[in-house]
């Protein structure tokens, strides 16, 4: 669980994660850019960014050994 891989497998998508959710939110709100809320926003997009490191931690025995993906290579 703990190889170089997985590690950054697993950053790349808390990262991608916490950037989509944060535009989301923007979005859904940007009428002011100076009035959003960001402390809830932020809080938001790393909530979700922890429950991406969480799926990721879920799908190692599923997917290819040593990866972050749930979805399995096919051998080329």
């Amino acid at each position: 669980m703990l190889t170089k891989k997985f590690g950054l497998d697993t950053l790349e998508r808390a990262v991608k994660t916490f950037a989509q959710s944060l535009v989301a939110l923007l979005g859904a709100g940007a009428t002011n850019i100076v009035l959003l809320n960001w402390p809830d926003m932020l809080g938001v997009s790393a909530t979700a960014a922890l429950l991406s490191v969480l799926t990721s931690v879920v799908s190692l025995p599923v997917g290819d050994n040593g990866t972050a993906s749930v979805v399995k290579q096919s051998a080329p």
